[in-house]
């Protein structure tokens, strides 16, 4: 995932909040979720069935999630 990411003591990502606002990841990673900006993540991942942000951006882009 392009970006800096925080990563926790395993090395791996950190999840992102689900309270941060769907138009601020839109803007970070130049994406169109095609919803209000002003959406929760958490919201959004529960309305797309997605486990988390990687997983939502892979699924627009056609790719598998790593």
């Amino acid at each position: 995932m392009r970006g800096i990411r925080a990563r926790n003591k395993s090395g791996q990502l950190r999840d992102k909040r689900d309270d941060v606002r769907v138009g601020t990841i839109e803007q970070k990673y130049s994406r169109d979720f095609g919803v209000r900006s002003d959406m929760h993540l958490g919201t959004l991942l529960e309305q797309a069935k997605k486990a988390s942000l990687n997983d939502l951006i892979a699924s627009k882009l056609g790719r598998k999630p790593r």
